[in-house]
This record gives structure tokens, sequence and C-alpha cells, in this order.
């Protein structure tokens, strides 16, 4: 029996790597660890990027420090892990066969090759960044490391004109720190809406709103076509409806996985076109493990496999490779898409399926969009949130959710996505035991009156529309009637186009004046008066009426302000 340590190699010194390098030495004190990475940063916070250029983190060395501010750098991990890594090192070829690791050190071109027992492929994932013309010019830049971030901060200056390219994640966090700069900000959207397959339509409006009121420039299904400049710089970038003058453009068009060692080595690629693994994080080779960004993972509720690169899942990727390597029962069950944006003032977040999702799935979604103060009205710094639930008509389980806002957005969508990894159901989410305090939440949380909502609506106590549905009927000339329920006073401040006012305490005594041939849609500022007229009309025997989900609070679309002359039901 061999004395001699297990060699284990691991290629990628970020999140992944780097956690699976630090999990593996706590399991197991006698292996020889090695990491090689291409560049010369190790283990730093990808996702804190953008909040250095905007500031809000002061040097960009901060992201790779502890907290209690040692560099995580070669030495770091040398003398407090036992971890031999070597930067400017690339990965070039895998020998299966043999176990071997060819690597190429850049600084000297000395080629060398390296034994492995347990190989782990932390490689990452790379900006997309299409064969546009001027790509190569000096201020067009990508975000994904450390040098793309400092070579962005040269081009950061007040005044100076950016173009982002791209309404993503990445693309959102940029505008607001190159607009917090004191930038010229342009915004460039292929797609009709940001958050393209993260928000829905009606959710992503309140998004745009933010933007342009901060004063970015949103441009919506716009695509680039070719970026020009001269003198090697960039001056302006083209589209198909125009030209925009841009000191600086941010390419923000989503990530690619790096896979190329792996896909020439003969592992497995998955469906899409990251590495293919199983539930220990082992590729289709026994002896290899991957994780992180370059990896596919599966979706928890529809089980479907899809490539989204989050340092959450990076971290956790890591502890489950060194769990697997030493032999402990470990797996990775999939994610549910949890994310979270800031968009200056506006929280965002969602997980699980949208309602389009869901259906595309199999399954038969029903959701309610309901608005709340994030803690008790009367509290200085309560502020909205407007959350969207969905669930599966039949079986009342979870699906997802929406949530926007103001107010505490992070602390709901953890709230779902804990219930959505348990299988709870609608009624349970209704009853959860949460904490309340008038500074935290409200007596029944915003998730707790959404729950009870959308368990109306599924029970048949109340019908409702959506903001996008009652939206689309609009704009094809339905002839309802939109009853505004509200105070002459809160009418007389913003009102919807076309609504008549009828205040709720007024509704009984002029219910035999409405009509009875048409759908008719009572709203409030959240529609909590909504519901109620609605149960008031069908006690009244009117069966075509649904109260607007979210009130005006929660209408994305034009709305009319200041004083008018009231159009009342007398």
């Amino acid at each position: 029996m061999s004395t001699e340590p297990r060699k284990i190699l691991i290629v990628g010194g970020v999140a992944a790597g780097m956690k699976t390098a630090s999990r593996l030495r706590r399991l197991d004190p006698k292996s020889q660890i090695t990491v090689v990475e291409r560049g010369v940063h190790l283990s730093y916070g990808a996702c804190a990027l953008p909040y250095v250029i905007s500031e809000e983190i002061e040097e960009l060395d901060e992201v790779r420090q502890t907290a209690n501010g040692t560099v995580r750098d070669e030495a770091f991990f040398s003398m407090v892990k036992d971890v031999e890594v070597l930067t400017r090192c690339e990965a070039v070829r895998i020998d299966r066969e043999k176990q071997q690791l060819e690597v190429h050190f850049l600084d000297d071109d000395r080629v060398q090759t390296m034994p492995y027992e347990a190989l782990v492929l932390a490689t990452g994932s790379r900006p997309m960044v299409p064969p546009f013309p001027g790509r190569e010019l000096a201020g067009v830049c990508a975000l994904k490391n450390m040098d793309d971030a400092a070579n962005i901060a040269t081009h950061v200056e007040s005044g100076a004109r950016a173009v982002i390219v791209g309404g993503g994640l990445i693309g959102l966090e940029m505008a607001e720190a190159l607009g917090s700069r004191g930038m010229d900000v342009t915004m460039l959207e292929m797609q009709d809406q940001v958050l393209f397959g993260i928000l829905d339509s009606d959710m992503a409006e309140h998004v745009h709103q933010v933007l342009r009121k901060e004063g970015i420039k949103l441009h919506l299904g716009e695509a680039l076509l070719s970026i020009s400049g001269e003198d090697g710089h960039v001056e302006q970038i083209t589209t198909a409806k125009g030209d925009y003058p841009a000191d600086l453009v941010i390419l923000a068009l989503g990530a690619r996985p790096n896979i190329e060692l792996a896909q020439e080595a003969g592992l497995n690629i998955g469906p899409s076109g990251a590495i293919a693994v199983n539930q220990q994080m082992q590729t289709s080779d026994p002896n290899i493990w991957a994780a992180g960004d370059c990896v596919e993972s599966y979706h928890l509720l529809n089980h479907q496999p899809l490539h989204l690169p989050l340092g959450s899942t990076a971290n956790k990727h890591g502890r489950i490779v060194a769990d697997a390597i030493c032999g402990h029962s470990a797996h990775f069950p999939g994610i549910l898409g949890t994310m979270l944006v800031k968009v200056f003032g506006l929280n965002v977040g969602r997980t699980g399926l949208s309602p389009e999702k869901a259906t595309q799935n199999g399954f038969d979604p029903v959701s309610i969009f309901a608005p709340s103060p994030d803690r008790v009205h009367s509290m200085r710094g309560a502020k909205p949130i407007l959350t969207r639930l969905t669930i599966d008509r039949v079986s009342r389980k979870l699906l997802g959710a929406q949530i926007v806002g103001p107010g505490e957005v992070a602390k709901r969508i953890d709230v779902v996505a804990t219930a959505l990894s348990l299988g709870a159901d609608i009624d349970q989410l209704a009853q959860i035991d949460l904490g309340y305090a008038p500074p935290f939440s409200t007596a029944m949380d915003p998730l707790h009156q959404a729950a009870n909502a959308l368990r109306n609506k599924l029970d048949g106590l109340a019908d409702s529309l959506s903001p996008l549905k009652l939206k689309k009927r609009l704009d094809l000339g339905e002839e309802l009637l939109l009853l505004d329920i509200r105070s002459p006073e809160e009418h007389a401040e913003v009102r919807m186009v076309g609504a008549i006012l009828l205040p709720l305490g007024k509704l009984r005594a002029k219910v035999a004046e409405l009509p009875k041939d048409k759908l008719i849609v009572p709203f409030c500022k959240i529609s909590l008066r909504g519901y109620e007229a609605v149960r008031i009309l069908r006690a009244a025997g009117f069966e075509k009426v649904a109260y607007l989900e979210g009130g005006v609070l929660g209408w994305p679309y034009e709305l009319e302000r200041g004083t008018s002359k009231v159009s009342m039901l007398n």
C-alpha cells in the first residue's frame, strides 16, 4: 500500500476552485493539493466588481481580502491552507489514461506534466462577445475579473458617455455604478424588457421606470450592430435605429462556460453547453470533478438542465466536490434560479419558475400580484414591495416568486426559496411562523398577504387581473369598466386613464347603476379595497367582476397626475 500523499489538482483559482481546495484541506490534512490558475488574482468576489466601479467598495483589492483584511494570494494559501497555487499557469491538456495534466507556465514558456489522482475543473466562464466590428477598440470592455474592473475604472469620468449593451444583472449593476459616477449612460437591450427571462414584463416595467427616472437612456428592442472609433479608441456604437456616441462601451451579454479543456479530453458536455456532472459533481470520468461556472445545473422544479453562473452556486459546488473526493456523503440537488439585484433604489428578486415557464413545463400555474409595505406602514422608513407568487393549481405547491420594490425584498425571496426547496404549498406559506415587530415587518408579512390573496383566488372567492393581463385587454379595445373605489382626494392626486370614480363607501348604494353586461374591474391603491368591492358586487349578483392586482401602486403603465375633472358615477 502506497504511503505517498494523494495528488489532487484543481484547475481554476477563483470561487469554486479555492472553495474546493480549502474544504479539501480541512477534510484531508495529508493530500498534496495544487491549484493552477491562468491569472494572478485568487479567490476574489467577482460579483462585487460593479460596486468597486461605483466606489461603494473603496479599493479593488478588497474583493480578494478576508474579513480581517488579509489578501488571499499564493502566500496566504500556502501558509494558512497548505495549498500550493501556481499563478500564470494554464492547463492545456488532460491525459485521462495516464491521469496527467499538461500545464503551460506563461511567464517563462515552460511546459510541464503533472500527475493526479483526482482532478477538479473549475475553469469558470467568460463573457459572451459576439464578433461585432470594433470590439477590439480601447474602451470596449466586458466585466468578469479584477483586470476588467481595473480597465473599466480608467475610462470612468464624470460627464463621459457610456453605452451598456445588455439589460441583465451585470448590465443593470453597471448602469447604476456608472450613473452614480456622473456618466451619461445609455442602455441597449435587444429584447423588449430588461431582465428578460428573469422577470415578467409587467414586473420589469417597474425597473424601466426607475432607470429612466435616474437618467438612464433606455433603448429596448434595439440590438448592437457595430462599434466604431478613431485612433484605436471607441467613439460610437451603431444599431438599426441609429448611432450613439460612446467613450466607454460595456458588453454585458451573458457568459459562456469554459469547456474547451473538458471537451478536448472527451468529457461529456450537457445540453446546456456546460460540463455534465452528477449530483456529486463528478464528470463522465470518475477521477475528474467539475464545479462552478463551467458546470451544468438542474432546476429543482422542472429537472431541466441549464447553465446559470452564480457565485453562490460555485461556492456550494466546491464544498460538494471536496466532500465527494474525500468519501463523504454529499450531493448537489439543483438550483431554483434565485437571483437578487439592486437597481438604484429598487430591489429586485426572483426564485423558482415564472408563470410562463411553469406552463411550458406542464404545470397549471395560478399567480397573484400583491403590493404591501415591507414593515408597519406608520414606521419611518416603511417602503412598498410588489410580490408575485405563482403556484400549481392542482397540487397548490409553490412554483416561484418575483418581488420588486424599494423595500426589503431579499428576506422574502429567501423565505420563498426555502419553502420551494422543502416542497411547501400555498397553505403552508400562509401559516409559516415568520418573525414580526413593527421595524421589520407587518403583523401579516407581505408573503402572508400575498399567499392569502392567492388562496382567495384559487378558492373562487375573487377573480383578479394582473397589470399585464389588464393592459393587454385594454390595448385590444375590450369594453370594460375600470372602477376606482378610492377617495376623491386619492383620485385627484393620481389616477388610471379612463377609470370611473366610485368610493367604496358609496358602492352599495350605487350598485344598481352599474352594468352587468361588461367586465367591472375595481381597484384602489393596492386593491385591498378592490377585493372588498368584488365581494360586494358578487353578493349583488354581478358575475363579470375581477379586481386589478396591485392597484394603482402596482400599475406600471400610464397614469394621470395632478388635479383634473373627476369622472364620477353620480
